[in-house]
C-alpha cells in the first residue's frame, strides 16, 4: 500500500522546481543581514535556511503537525546546510502537545560503537590524540541518531504520511537548490581543514576541482535516492541494507583514521524519549533537555543564579548586567565540566544541580569583581571524585522552532559537530564526528572523567533546545542555537533578554553576544559591546574580542499572536500565517 501511494508522488517531483526558483539570498552575503520581527496568527516556522522554512510551512499548510514539519525541515537542511547538520548526525528535540498540555523530550544523540574503549582516541604511542588529527575519518563517527529520532517522534505526534515529509527534500535534491553564501564560504575557506581528504566529499563540494559558488544551482542525486529509500522503508531503510552497509565500509576503511562502527551498532541504535528537566524562575517555568546534553542544566543554572540579582534594573548591554551573567556562567561551566555526561553511564546529579537552594548558595560567590576560575560545587547526590575533562566542541550546528495550527511546538537542535563533520560522505550525506565531544583522556589525577569514552555511550553535548511557560502553563517561548559550548551562553542571554528586559524575540536575538565558559570573557567583534572591554577589565575580566557566530531561531507567543526571530549572523528565515 505504501509503495502504491509513494511512487506517483516521487515521480511527480522530477518536473517541479518551485522552491529553487523562489529563494533568493541577500546581496550582502553571509551574516549581518537585516532581520525583522515576523508576526503570525496561526502557525510559524523559524529555521536557518529559507528552503527549510518553506518546506515546513508547506507541510503545515497540508494539515501536518509541528513534528511533520520538523521532519521536512531537517531533511531539507541535510541537503542545503550540509556543513551544519543532517541525517548523518544527531540531535535533541522538545515537543509541546498543546491539547494535553504535555512537554516531551527526544534524544537522538549519536552513540559510540560497542567495541569502543576509553582509549578510543589514543595514538600508537599510548597518548591522547591531537583533536585535529582525530576529527576527520572513521574514528570520530558515532552511530547517527536523527532518522531514528524523527521516526519515533512521527509515530507519536505525526499526522501526515511519513513519505509526504520527504517531498521537498527529494525535489530539491533532484532538481537543484541555490547554494547559499554561508555554504560557499565554508567550502572556499575549508572551514574543516580535512575537507577534501576523502574523494566523495571532494567531488561533491569541489566539482572540477573548484569550490561551489554562491548562487550556483547544485543537485544531489545520491541523496535523493537515499531520501526515497527512507521515505519508502522508514528508519530500517537507513539502519539496515545498502545504506548501512556502505556507512560501515566507509567508516572502517577511512584512510589514516579508520573507525570501529559495525552493522550491529546501526541495527541496535535507538532514539530515547527522556524526562524533560524544568525549573521555576520567578513566574516562569524553564524547560530543557537533560543528559546527555549539558545544555538544559547549564542554561537553567545560569538563569536561576541570577534570580535575586535584580537583573531588570540594569540595561541589557551595561557592564553590570554583562558582569553578572558572565559570573553566573563561570559557576555553571565549572559544574558542567565535572558532573555532566551521559546519565545512562554515570550518576549525573540533575536534581541537585538545578535545586534552588543549591543555586542560591552558588550565587553568593558572585561579587563586584571577576571571580577568576570557578570551582565546581557539591550538589546533592554528586560524586565528588569525578574529574573535569577537556573537550573541543565546534559551532557548526542548526536550530529550528515551529508552532503548528493547533499550538503544538517543536524546539529542535541538530548537528554533525565540526563543519562538514568527519568529512566522510556516503550516499549523498556527511557523517558526523560527534565522538570527539568525549574527553579524550578517561582519567585525570588518577580519577575518572565523567565524559570519557565507553562502548555504547553518548558524548556530552551543549545543544540547548528550550521552551518557556508562564504561570498558567501556557507555552510562551521556543529558542535554541548552534555554537558549540557557546550555545549555552547564547540561549541563556536570549531568554533573559525576553524575560527580564522585555525585548521582542528579534531584538533579543540581535543583541550582541558576550560569552564566558569559566575563563576569559569573549565580546562579539564589530558590535557595540566591545565598548565594555575597558570597564570589564577594571572588574578583573580577561577580555577577548572575537567572532561569535550563533544561529538563534525563536518564537514568542503573546496575546494569542506569534512573534518570530531569525539570527542576522546567518541566513535564517521566519515564515508565518
Amino acid at each position: 500500500m505504501l509503495l502504491i501511494r509513494i511512487l506517483p508522488l516521487l515521480l511527480s517531483l522530477i518536473t517541479t522546481n518551485s522552491l529553487a526558483q523562489e529563494t533568493h539570498y541577500p546581496e550582502s552575503g553571509v551574516g549581518n543581514i537585516e532581520q525583522k520581527l515576523v508576526t503570525g496568527n496561526n502557525y510559524m516556522v523559524a529555521t536557518a535556511n529559507p528552503y527549510a522554512s518553506m518546506a515546513g510551512m508547506r507541510i503545515i499548510d497540508l494539515g501536518g503537525s509541528a513534528v511533520d514539519a520538523a521532519i521536512a525541515v531537517q531533511m531539507v537542511l541535510t541537503l542545503v546546510e550540509p556543513e551544519s547538520s543532517g541525517i548523518g548526525g544527531g540531535g535533541f528535540a522538545l515537543h509541546w502537545d498543546n491539547k494535553n498540555k504535555k512537554i516531551t523530550s527526544y534524544d537522538g544523540r549519536e552513540k559510540a560503537p560497542m567495541s569502543a574503549t576509553p582509549k578510543l582516541f589514543f595514538d600508537a604511542n599510548g597518548t591522547p590524540m591531537n583533536w585535529w588529527a582525530a576529527l576527520a575519518g572513521g574514528r570520530s563517527v558515532g552511530v547517527p541518531g536523527i532518522v531514528a529520532m524523527m521516526e519515533k517522534m512521527h509515530k507519536k505526534h505525526g499526522v501526515l504520511p511519513w513519505e509526504e515529509l520527504f517531498v521537498d527534500a527529494i525535489n530539491l535534491s533532484e532538481n537543484g537548490f541555490e547554494v547559499s553564501p554561508k555554504l560557499a564560504l565554508a567550502i572556499k575557506n575549508k572551514q574543516n581543514p580535512a575537507l577534501g581528504r576523502y574523494k566523495e566529499a571532494w567531488e561533491y563540494f569541489f566539482p572540477n576541482d573548484e569550490p561551489l559558488k554562491a548562487k550556483s544551482i547544485k543537485t544531489n542525486k545520491k541523496l535523493a535516492k537515499t531520501f526515497k529509500r527512507i521515505a519508502l522503508l522508514g528508519s530500517k531503510g537507513f539502519y539496515k541494507g545498502e545504506i548501512a552497509i556502505d556507512i560501515v565500509k566507509t567508516v572502517q576503511n577511512a584512510k589514516d583514521n579508520p573507525g570501529l562502527l559495525t552493522n550491529e551498532d546501526l541495527i541496535q541504535y535507538q532514539a530515547i524519549e527522556r524526562d524533560v528537566i524544568c525549573a521555576e524562575y520567578k513566574k516562569y517555568k524553564l524547560c530543557g533537555m537533560g543528559p546527555p546534553t549539558s545544555g538544559g542544566m547549564s542554561v537553567i543554572q545560569i538563569i536561576k543564579m541570577l534570580e535575586d540579582k535584580n537583573l531588570n534594573k540594569y540595561k541589557p548591554l551595561s557592564a553590570e548586567a554583562v558582569h553578572l551573567i558572565t559570573q553566573s556562567s563561570k559557576l555553571a561551566f565549572a559544574d558542567r565540566a565535572k558532573y555532566m555526561a551521559d546519565s545512562d553511564f554515570v550518576n549525573v546529579p540533575v536534581t541537585g544541580l538545578i535545586d534552588s537552594e543549591y543555586l542560591k548558595k552558588r550565587a553568593r560567590l558572585i561579587s563586584l569583581n571577576d571571580m577568576g576560575v570557578a570551582q565546581a560545587g557539591i550538589p546533592a547526590n554528586a560524586n565528588k571524585n569525578w574529574q573535569k575533562g577537556r573537550t573541543f566542541e565546534q559551532p557548526n550546528t542548526t536550530h529550528f522552532s515551529i508552532i503548528d495550527k493547533n499550538g503544538n511546538g517543536i524546539s529542535m537542535t541538530s548537528s554533525i559537530e565540526m563543519a562538514f563533520g568527519s568529512t566522510l560522505m556516503v550516499h549523498g550525506f556527511l557523517l558526523n564526528n560527534q565522538l570527539t565531544d568525549f574527553s579524550f583522556n578517561p582519567t585525570k589525577n588518577g580519577k575518572l572523567v565523567a565524559n570519557s569514552v565507553a562502548a555504547g555511550k553518548r558524548p556530552r553535548s551543549s545543544m540547548s533546545p528550550f521552551m518557556i511557560f508562564n504561570e498558567n502553563n501556557h507555552l510562551i517561548m521556543l529558542i535554541g542555537s548552534p555554537g558549540g559550548s557557546r550555545i549555552i551562553n547564547y540561549v541563556a542571554k536570549t531568554i533573559l533578554a525576553v524575560l527580564e528586559w522585555d525585548l521582542d524575540i528579534q531584538e533579543a536575538i540581535n543583541l550582541p553576544h558576550f560569552v564566558n565558559r569559566n575563563g576569559a570573557t569573549d565580546l562579539e567583534i564589530n558590535t557595540s559591546i566591545v565598548n565594555l572591554k575597558t570597564n570589564l577589565e577594571k572588574k578583573g575580566h580577561q577580555v577577548n574580542i572575537r567572532d561569535l557566530n550563533s544561529g538563534l531561531h525563536g518564537i514568542v507567543i503573546k496575546n494569542n499572536k506569534l512573534y518570530g526571530g531569525a539570527d542576522p549572523r546567518r541566513l535564517g528565515k521566519v515564515l508565518a500565517k
